[in-house]
């Protein structure tokens, strides 16, 4: 039952906004979270906030993310892994030279 209700509380026709009810519509989607238009009994878009919709793209950004790393640990070969000692020997540089560096953001 909570899927019925949920169902028809989440949607909207799209006959509502060419009744001049979009401020309506667009308060109760920041208000309760995404709303399915429907038109021709059909869903046609998904409405949300742009907090949820970044939020969203962030968790599959994420997902995406973890997925690549695990296929790539699944193909690794534990006996070819290097410690971080040995990668800054190999780059010939020193744990101090890279603590004095700035802090860099990488998205």
């Amino acid at each position: 039952m909570a899927i019925v209700t949920s169902a028809i509380t989440n949607t909207v026709p799209i006959t509502q906004f060419n009744k001049g009810l979009a401020g309506k519509i667009f308060d109760e989607v920041k208000k309760y979270g995404a709303k399915v238009v429907m038109k021709n009994n059909t869903a046609e878009c998904v409405l949300m906030s742009p907090d949820e919709y970044v939020s969203l793209m962030d968790e599959l950004c994420d997902l995406r993310l973890i997925t690549l790393a695990e296929e790539r640990l699944a193909h690794t070969k534990p006996d070819e892994w290097i410690s971080h000692d040995e990668m800054l020997k190999r780059l010939n540089i020193t744990q101090e030279e890279l603590d004095a560096m700035e802090d860099v953001e990488i998205e």
